[in-house]
């Protein structure tokens, strides 16, 4: 029996009030939930009508856009917080998918939290890269994007990574100094993701590197695809879960937000997906410590400056074997989005983290 979609189906699933609005990529998102329920026909029906309400839904308003305060090609510096006496404090996201998961919404932003806490807080936007920059690897990315940014600040700031950002935080701290540097969901051990996840992710990579190369770019719907891979059920399941709830509820709100964040996102440059793929996930070369950027290592050990690795038992996308060695580490069960736009975000992640870098002259 065939078990690809129907045509019927394929155009339920792309609507008419708000096609823009879907599942990236969309083909391979129906062909995963067509296969997920085959033995289950009444959680296909919900998984459809909760795509369906995913995609006609009035999206609440984006929050006020915070100041640009420099920038180096199409990344900018965006700033939340006053000027004051103590540190700045950067707020590193990954290359994979956009920044506005620390700005979630009004009520859901470690940003605005921040800010409010009275920290000088900063975000980078990575931007989307141009064809000039398809040769921009991790390394040029932090020597030619993040750095000539934070020489426009005061004073050095504190840098606060979260997922690759936090790998990039400490690459970045190998290279100048800084008062603090703390990661969130940062993978630095490739070699303690399960076996199957870096199979399929080789797998993946093997397959759309040819293309990668001759576009120059990595697109985000391979990332996203390797993301589905991981945990093809919950992908569908929480589609199912969406058709039952209040319109108009936060539960509505947070769950679009969230899911416009992971299907959006500019392209990763070839460069910077060649060693993302190549040099971290296959060769551990950061686990290894063989990560240079330029002459210089970067070992996290090395650091003099206060250091801090926040990591998740509960994490699917980095566990927490994978996590940086720094001088505190600190442990607790959240979803590795869940930990920093989830419910119990704030108690949590929020204002551990806000202490911390208040005590470290944040």
């Amino acid at each position: 029996m065939d078990s690809s979609p129907t045509p019927a189906h394929i155009a339920l699933a792309q609507g008419h009030a708000a096609p823009q609005h879907g599942p990236r990529p969309l083909p391979l998102f129906l062909n995963i939930l067509w296969r997920e329920t085959q033995s289950d026909p009444d959680l296909r029906r919900r998984a459809f009508a909760g795509l369906r309400k995913y995609q006609e839904a009035i999206r609440p308003p984006a929050p006020p856009q915070p100041r640009c305060i420099a920038s180096a090609g199409p990344a900018r510096l965006l700033g939340y917080g006053a000027a004051n006496d103590g540190f700045p404090v950067i707020f590193i996201p990954s290359l994979i998918n956009p920044p506005q998961v620390l700005d979630l919404s009004e009520s859901r932003s470690l940003l605005r939290h921040m800010a409010a806490a009275g920290h000088d807080a900063y975000l980078v936007d990575w931007g989307t890269p141009g064809p000039a920059d398809a040769m921009l690897g991790l390394d040029g990315h932090i020597t030619r994007r993040l750095l000539p940014m934070l020489s426009a600040l005061p004073r050095p700031p504190i840098l606060v990574g979260y997922c690759l950002g936090g790998t990039l935080a400490l690459g970045a701290a190998a290279l100048r100094d800084f008062p603090a540097v703390a990661t969130i969901a940062a993978p630095w051990h490739f070699d303690a993701f399960p076996t199957p996840d870096l199979d399929l992710i080789a797998g993946l990579w093997r397959g759309a590197a040819p293309m990668c190369e001759r576009t120059g770019y990595v697109p985000m719907e391979i990332l996203q695809s390797g993301f589905w891979a991981m945990d093809p059920a919950r992908t569908i399941v929480k589609y199912a879960a969406f058709a039952d709830v209040d319109p108009g509820s936060d539960a509505e709100r947070a769950f679009l937000s969230v899911e416009d964040w992971a299907n959006g996102g500019a392209p990763l440059t070839f460069a910077a997906g060649r060693d993302l793929f190549d040099r971290l996930y296959a060769a551990n070369m950061t686990g290894n410590g063989e990560w240079r950027i330029g002459d210089t290592l970067v070992d996290p050990s090395s650091l003099t400056c206060p250091t801090l690795s926040i990591v998740s038992t509960s994490d699917r996308i980095v566990p927490a074997a994978a996590g940086p060695h720094l001088r505190e580490e600190r442990r607790f069960s959240l979803g590795h989005v869940g930990m920093v736009v989830g419910g119990r975000a704030r108690e949590m992640l929020w204002e551990p983290l806000s202490l911390w870098l208040s005590s470290h002259g944040g």
